[in-house]
C-alpha cells in the first residue's frame, strides 16, 4: 500500500485568502494527498500570498526557507494575489518550483500529479482581465468560525490599491450557491460564519431574471439552519445601507459587529485616494449603527502616511477618529505599490514620519478598545469558545467582538455560552463567569 504524499499550506493576508486556501486544500486532499502542518515535513508546500503590504511580500521568502528547511526536496508552490501580480518575481525566489495565477490555483491537483523540483520555476497564470469566473470557497476544519466567500474582485480604482490588478473585476456567486455553501458549513458543526470577499457590498446576483443585492443575500443566509452567528467582514461605508444596518439590528443571527474601512479622516485625502464617500457619511453610518445597537463593536481601517498627508491632515484623521464611537482600529502604514496612481503623487511622507503617525494611531486604538471593553463590563453576552491556546486558557468572542478568556474545559470548545463580563486583564482580554 502506497503512503499518500503530504501537502502543507499556509496563508498570508485576508479572510478571503483563508477561505480559498481551505477550499484548495480540500481539493488536494480529495485527489489523494494527506494534509499536514506547514511546520512539518511535506512533499508539497503551498503558500497563499498577499500583496497589500511590503511585510507580506517579505514573509513569502521566509515561508519558502521554512519549507525547504523541513524538506529540501519538496515542491514549493506560490498562489494568491502576489503570485498573480508579480509571477516572475516569485518565480525568481530560490526554491520556488511553481507559480499559479488567479484561476489556475483552483486547479492545483492538476499541477501536482508529479512532484519534482524544477530547475526553473514554472508560471501558469492567465491575464487578470481574462478572469471572469467566480470560484466559491469556504474554510472548514481550521477554525471554530468559517470564512464564507461571496464575492471576488473589485471595480473601485482606489489610488493606493493593487487588489483590482491582482483579482480582476468584481464578480460573485448566486444567492443559491452561497446559501448551499453555508448549509455545508452548518453540516460540519461550525457555529459561526464570517461573510467575506474583496468588496462584498457590491454583491449583485442577476441569475434568476431579477437583481438580488447584498441585503437579499444576508436575508437568505439568515434562514440557514444550524448556523448560530453570521458576522459581516469589511464593508465599504457607501455600500453599508441603512436597510442593512436595520436588518442586522433585528436579526437573531447577524451579530452587532461591523468593520468599515475609513482610510482617512480628511476629505482632502479621501479625494486623493479616490474613495467614494466623505467623512460626513462615515460618521452618519457610525451614528446610525450605535443608535440601533448601542453595544455594537465598530472596527476601522485607516492608512497613515499617504502622499500629501501633512501634519494638519493627519491630525484631522486623529481627532475625527478620537470623536467617533468606535471599538478599534486596523492601522496600515502606507507603502508604495507599483502600477498604482499614488506611487506617482507628490507630497511623499518620510518613512520615519509614517511610523510615528502609525504609532500614534495604534495608541488611540488601544485607548478605544479599552474604553469599549470597560463599557461592556457587568453586561451579559454570548461567547463562542474556541480551542485552547496558552497557559491552559481558552478564548472566545462575544457577539460584539469582546475577546473573553476562561479556564480551559474541553467540553466548552465550539459551544456558545452566556456569560457575565467581569474584568479586563493586562493582556487585553476580559474575564467572565458562565451563567
Amino acid at each position: 500500500m502506497n503512503t499518500p504524499k503530504k501537502a502543507a499550506f499556509t496563508t498570508l493576508g485576508c479572510k478571503l485568502n483563508f477561505s480559498e486556501t481551505s477550499m484548495i486544500s480540500q481539493r488536494v486532499v480529495a485527489s489523494g494527498f494527506e494534509k499536514t502542518d506547514f511546520d512539518t515535513k511535506a512533499d508539497v508546500y503551498v503558500i497563499n500570498t498577499c500583496t497589500v503590504t511590503d511585510n507580506a511580500d517579505k514573509k513569502f521568502k521566509q515561508y519558502v526557507k521554512q519549507a525547504l528547511k523541513h524538506n529540501p526536496e519538496a515542491m514549493v508552490i506560490a498562489i494568491g494575489c502576489y503570485a498573480q501580480l508579480k509571477p516572475e518575481e516569485l518565480a525568481d525566489v530560490e526554491g520556488v518550483d511553481m507559480v499559479l495565477g488567479i484561476e489556475e490555483k483552483f486547479n492545483l491537483p492538476h499541477y501536482i500529479t508529479e512532484i519534482t523540483k524544477k530547475p526553473k520555476a514554472e508560471i501558469h497564470a492567465c491575464e487578470v482581465a481574462d478572469s471572469k469566473a467566480f470560484f466559491s470557497a469556504y474554510s472548514a476544519g481550521d477554525r471554530t468560525r468559517s470564512f464564507l466567500k461571496i464575492q471576488d474582485g473589485c471595480d473601485y480604482p482606489c489610488t493606493y490599491c493593487t487588489i483590482p490588478l491582482a483579482r480582476g473585476k468584481g464578480r460573485n456567486g448566486t444567492v443559491e450557491e452561497i446559501v448551499e455553501n453555508a448549509r455545508q458549513v452548518a453540516q460540519k458543526g461550525i457555529k459561526e460564519i464570517v461573510i467575506t470577499g474583496v468588496n462584498i457590498g457590491t454583491f449583485k446576483d442577476e441569475s434568476q431574471g431579477k437583481t438580488r443585492k447584498f441585503i437579499d443575500l444576508i436575508k437568505a443566509l439568515d434562514q440557514v439552519e444550524g448556523i448560530e452567528r453570521f458576522r459581516i467582514s469589511s464593508i465599504e461605508p457607501n455600500l453599508l445601507t441603512d436597510e442593512i444596518i436595520a436588518f442586522v439590528a433585528k436579526s437573531d443571527k447577524f451579530v452587532p459587529h461591523f468593520h468599515i474601512p475609513l482610510q482617512s479622516g480628511s476629505n482632502t485625502l479621501l479625494k486623493r485616494m479616490k474613495r467614494r464617500y466623505l467623512r460626513e457619511l462615515y460618521a452618519e453610518k457610525v451614528n446610525k449603527i450605535k443608535s440601533l445597537m448601542p453595544d455594537a463593536a465598530i472596527g476601522v481601517d485607516v492608512i497613515v502616511g499617504f502622499p500629501g498627508e501633512t501634519d494638519d491632515l493627519f491630525l484631522e484623521t486623529y481627532h475625527f477618529l478620537n470623536e467617533l464611537d468606535i471599538a478599534y482600529l486596523h492601522v496600515f502604514t502606507y507603502s508604495e505599490r507599483p502600477n498604482t496612481e499614488a506611487v506617482l503623487m507628490d507630497g511623499v511622507v518620510p518613512k520615519n514620519i509614517r511610523q510615528k503617525r502609525s504609532k500614534m494611531l495604534r495608541g488611540l486604538s488601544a485607548k478605544k478598545l479599552l474604553a469599549f471593553y470597560q463599557s461592556q463590563l457587568g453586561t451579559r453576552h454570548n461567547v463562542l469558545f474556541e480551542k485552547a491556546e496558552k497557559n491552559n486558557q481558552m478564548y472566545g468572542f462575544t457577539e460584539n467582538y469582546v475577546k473573553v478568556v476562561y479556564p480551559f474545559q474541553s467540553g466548552l470548545v465550539n459551544t456558545i455560552q452566556q456569560v457575565k463580563l467581569l474584568d479586563i486583564n493586562p493582556e487585553g482580554t476580559v474575564t467572565a463567569r458562565i451563567l
